[in-house]
Formats: structure tokens, C-alpha cells, sequence
């Protein structure tokens, strides 16, 4: 990865006695696309706000392109307007009084930049986000989706050095969404634009970044890219955050060149190679692993990596069927097409596939 345009070190940030931000660190390289992934409540706007300027932190600090923008330690606090970032925020915070032009103008002429500059800088934006021809149409006027657009090209008119985003998807219908997520995305790449971008949105996240930070009461659970938090979960909150996961007790059994989890349920799932190194022998643990990385088989001889359960529910979802089975004393889902048909109290097999599954502490 390319040095770091942004450096966010252990930064902390409290209202009154409740701690928001607890030590939160991590870098994004020029280029790339940086989620903060949370449900609501995390740390992740809070998180934004202080690398825009508007919140202060009480300890850390925050260094873009090589310049502290905030160490409270020494005493440095830039203002918004002198950090050279573009911020978006979630409710697209259009001025109804004023025109689509005189909207996308406006940091430009905070800025005192000359007539002539800011002519060219606002219609080249606003081509690259697709409204053309509607420079002096009414903020008003527009559609949610052309509202979105505008705080985008306001957002990005000043070529800034860093693009923060704050959930502006949220507000638009599901096809407008996706439509919306593929050109942001386009967009980011063509003017590559390092962007830190915060949604509550597992799909959204998964779809748009390069890396991953999934915030819990103020701490990043892990980082990674899509793949790495959503096959390799490292903590349960991760694996539940991202998506259905499938989670049973078990106990690991180790020799001298093998080891496995013994599952409540009669199977057993075997470990891949160094992927049992923090457990000892005999030690409860718990296997997660996500219902699509497991095959729904008929009863017959157990195999490797095979567990036992017995249909107890079957819910019809139209374009397929999910099973709702017992192993060991829990209900686990499992999605299957419509071809794959198992009357409820049938005794069926799980088949895990090593390589997808993740082991964790109980």
C-alpha cells in the first residue's frame, strides 16, 4: 500500500462522562475507499466530524498529507475551512433559497476564489456528477437523487484532498441507491479521491470499499478488506454484524499433526493449518462460519467435516427455501434452492468446508 494521505492515531473523543472515540487508529492511502461500518450509536459520525474539524478531539492525533490537523496535546486545532476536506453529509444540507450553482459555489467563494475560476470549477462538476444544464434551476426543484448530486458536487468542487461521506445514500429508494452506489464509486476512481465513507449498511459497504473498519462502542472491531471481515471474522460481533452466520459450540481436540472441534451435534469440523494456534486441547470454542459456505446433504454416512441436524421448520422465500435446523440443542438458518426439498423431522447433514470457517473463544 502506498504511504498514508491520512493518519488517525489514537484519538479519543468524550461527551461529558460518555466516551464516543476510545483510541481509535487507523491510515488511508491515497486512492483508496475507507468505510466505517457500525450500527448506530458506534462512534463512526463522531469519527468523521472530528477529521472535518467540527468536533475537537481530547486526545490523539489527526495528520493529513503530512500536516497535523488536530493534536489537543500541543495545542493544534485547524479549522474546517483550512483542512482541505470535502465533507457530504446525510441530509445532503441543500440551501433551499439558493440556485444548484450558487449551492456548489459556495466553498469556492468562501474560499475568495476569482469569478472565472469558480465558473469553470462548479460546471465541471457539476458534469461529473450527470446535471449538466441545471446550473440555475432551484435547489427545490430538484429530485432526491439530483439533491444527493448537488452536495456531491459541492463536496468534491474544490478538489479536495480527502472526501468524507456521511451515510448519503440512506435517504434514497433502493433502486436509486444502487444506481447511485455504482457512479459514486465510478466517480471516486476517475478523480482518485481518498475517501472515508461511514453507513450502517453491510451491503453498501461490502460493494464500495477497498478496506473496512467495523466500529463497536467506539473501537474498531477489525479492519480489512470486504473479504477479510466477512470470511474471517475476527470477534462474534464482526461475524453477526456482517450478514447470517452460522455459530455452534464445540470443543478443539488437537495431535500431533492435526487438530479439530468436536461439535454438540455428532460431527466434527477439522482446522485448517495454523488456524488453531491460540486454542489448547480440550479448550470450548465456537465455529462460525456463514450459511452459504455450508451444503445441505441427505442423511447418510457421516463424512470429515460433517454435523448432524433435523429439519424443524421449512420458510417458502419465493426465489428459494431456508431450513430451519436443530444441532445440538440451537436452531440454525441455511438457505437452498427449491430443487433441494427436506420434509420437517428429517435428519439431514451439515457440510463445512474448513477453509470458511473461523474459530472463536466461547
Amino acid at each position: 500500500m502506498s504511504k498514508a494521505i491520512l493518519e488517525f492515531s489514537n484519538v479519543v473523543k468524550r461527551f461529558g462522562d460518555t466516551l464516543i472515540v476510545d483510541g481509535i487508529s487507523f491510515t488511508v492511502a491515497p486512492g483508496e475507499f475507507f468505510t466505517l461500518l457500525g450500527p448506530s450509536g458506534c462512534g463512526k459520525t463522531t469519527t468523521l466530524r472530528l477529521l472535518a474539524g467540527l468536533e475537537t478531539p481530547d486526545d490523539g492525533e489527526i495528520i493529513l498529507e503530512g500536516r497535523c490537523l488536530a493534536a489537543p496535546q500541543r495545542g493544534v486545532m485547524v479549522p474546517p475551512d483550512k483542512r482541505n476536506v470535502g465533507m457530504m453529509f446525510q441530509s445532503y444540507a441543500i440551501w433551499p433559497h439558493l440556485s444548484v450553482f450558487e449551492n456548489v459555489a459556495f466553498p469556492l467563494r468562501v474560499r475568495r476564489e476569482p469569478k472565472n475560476e469558480i465558473k469553470s470549477r462548479v460546471a465541471e462538476a457539476l458534469e461529473l456528477v450527470g446535471l449538466t444544464g441545471l446550473a440555475e434551476r432551484g435547489a427545490t426543484q430538484l429530485s432526491g437523487g439530483q439533491q444527493q448530486r448537488v452536495a456531491l458536487a459541492r463536496a468534491i468542487v474544490y478538489t479536495p484532498s480527502l472526501l468524507l461521506l456521511d451515510e448519503p445514500l440512506s435517504n434514497l429508494d433502493v433502486k436509486l441507491r444502487e444506481q447511485m452506489r455504482t457512479e459514486l464509486r465510478a466517480l471516486q476512481c476517475r478523480l482518485n479521491l481518498a475517501v472515508v465513507y461511514v453507513t450502517h449498511d453491510q451491503a453498501e459497504a461490502l460493494a464500495l470499499s477497498d478496506r473496512i473498519a467495523v466500529v463497536n462502542k467506539g473501537r474498531l472491531e477489525q479492519v480489512g478488506t470486504p473479504v477479510e471481515v466477512y470470511e474471517r471474522p475476527r470477534t462474534r460481533f464482526v461475524g453477526d454484524f456482517l450478514g447470517r452466520t452460522v455459530m455452534m459450540k464445540g470443543t478443539m481436540r488437537k495431535d500431533a499433526d492435526r487438530s479439530w472441534v468436536e461439535v454438540q451435534g455428532n460431527g466434527r469440523v477439522a482446522m485448517q493449518s495454523g488456524a488453531d494456534g491460540q486454542f489448547s486441547d480440550s479448550e470450548p470454542v465456537r465455529i462460525l462460519s456463514r450459511p452459504e459456505d455450508i451444503a445441505l446433504l441427505p442423511m447418510g454416512e457421516i463424512g470429515p467435516n460433517q454435523v448432524i441436524g433435523k429439519i424443524e421448520r421449512v420458510a417458502y422465500m419465493g426465489d428459494h427455501l431456508e431450513y430451519i435446523i436443530g444441532v445440538g440443542g440451537r436452531s440454525l438458518i441455511l438457505p437452498a434452492t427449491k430443487k433441494e426439498r427436506y420434509p420437517v423431522g428429517a435428519d439431514v447433514r451439515l457440510a463445512f468446508d474448513p477453509a470458511y470457517v473461523t474459530t472463536l473463544p466461547q
